[in-house]
This record gives C-alpha cells, sequence and structure tokens, in this order.
C-alpha cells in the first residue's frame, strides 16, 4: 500500500513541477524589481515566498 501512495504523490508531483518553475520565474522576477526599487516590505515577502517555494520542491524532488 505504500508503495501506491508514494507512486501516486509522484505523479502528482511530476505535474506539479513545471507550475513550480513558473511560480519560482515569477517570484525572482518580484524580488529583482522589489530590490530595484528599494522595497523592503516586498523584499520580505518574495524571500518567504521562494523559500517556501523552495521546500515544495525539495519535497517533490524527495
Amino acid at each position: 500500500m505504500e508503495k501506491v501512495i508514494q507512486t501516486l504523490k509522484r505523479k502528482d508531483g511530476e505535474k506539479r513541477i513545471p507550475v513550480l518553475k513558473l511560480e519560482l520565474d515569477y517570484e525572482l522576477l518580484t524580488l529583482f524589481d522589489a530590490l530595484q526599487k528599494d522595497d523592503n516590505e516586498q523584499i520580505v515577502k518574495s524571500k518567504k515566498k521562494l523559500a517556501e517555494l523552495r521546500n515544495e520542491w525539495i519535497l517533490l524532488e524527495a
């Protein structure tokens, strides 16, 4: 049963990875813009979001 669950999670993860890449690209662009504008509030938000996306990516790759 455990192997079936892992297989299903992997298939869902394979569909999620392309979307995750787009989200990472968008958030990196948002962070870049915030750095250019010296918008500290947005910098903090973007870094937090990027950390969350990174953690999700690591879980999907496992």
